[in-house]
C-alpha cells in the first residue's frame, strides 16, 4: 500500500528580510516561495501544499489544484494539512533544497515519528512527521535549538531522526550561500540577476 505524502512550503512574511539592498522584499519573499514551491511540487508521490502564515498573493504561484492555506503561526502549520499518513513542511527560505534531502526526511519517518532537516545557524529547515502530528511537540522552525528540544519533548528515545543540514536566507548576507552551480530556485535568481 502507498503512504499518503503531503510537501508542504510554509511562507511567512519574515522571510522577505533577507531580501538584499534594492530588491522589495515582497518580490524577494515570492520568489524565494515559488523556488521552493516547484521543489515541492516536482516531487513523486506527494501532494504539494502552500501554507501561509500572513502573506497574500500565493494562489499566483500555485499550479491548479494545489491549496493553498492560510494559518495563524508556523506552529500551527502541520495541523492545518488536509489528512495524509507523512507530512513535510518546508520553511520557504530555502529555495536551493536539494529535493533528495526531503525524501531523505521521509525515509527518516520509517523509524521516527519526527524527521528534522536542520538549518545551518539553528532553527529548521524541514520537519516532517507521521501524522497526525504528535501531541507532545510543537513544531518550532525558528528556535535555534529545535532538534535537542523536541527530543526533550519526546516521550522516549529515537521518536526525532535528523536528516542532512541545509541552510536558509535569513539576513542579506546569507544570498552568498546560493549555489550558482545548483540547478532550480529560477525565480530567486532571476531577481537577483
Amino acid at each position: 500500500m502507498l503512504t499518503d505524502r503531503i510537501a508542504a512550503v510554509l511562507v511567512t512574511p519574515e522571510q522577505g528580510y533577507a531580501a538584499p539592498p534594492g530588491v522589495d522584499r515582497a518580490a524577494f519573499l515570492l520568489a524565494l516561495a515559488e523556488d521552493t514551491y516547484e521543489i515541492v511540487a516536482g516531487l513523486e508521490l506527494v501532494r504539494p501544499v502552500i501554507l501561509s502564515a500572513g502573506v497574500a498573493g500565493l494562489e499566483e504561484i500555485a499550479w491548479p489544484g494545489t491549496p493553498v492555506i492560510s494559518i495563524g503561526s508556523p506552529e500551527k502549520a502541520f495541523a492545518a494539512l488536509p489528512p495524509a499518513d507523512e507530512a513535510v513542511v518546508v520553511s520557504a527560505d530555502a529555495p536551493d533544497l536539494p529535493p533528495l534531502l526531503i525524501g531523505k526526511l521521509f525515509r527518516e519517518l520509517g523509524r521516527a515519528e519526527i524527521a528534522v532537516c536542520p538549518a545551518e545557524n539553528g532553527g529548521a529547515v524541514a520537519i516532517a512527521a507521521r501524522l497526525p502530528f504528535p501531541g507532545w511537540a510543537v513544531p518550532e522552525f525558528d528556535r535555534p535549538d529545535v532538534v535537542a528540544h523536541l527530543r526533550g519533548q519526546a516521550p522516549g528515545p529515537r521518536r526525532v531522526a535528523t536528516g542532512p543540514g541545509w541552510h536558509r536566507l535569513r539576513v542579506p548576507a546569507d544570498i552568498a550561500r546560493l549555489d550558482p552551480g545548483l540547478e532550480g530556485w529560477d525565480n530567486t535568481r532571476g531577481l537577483l540577476s
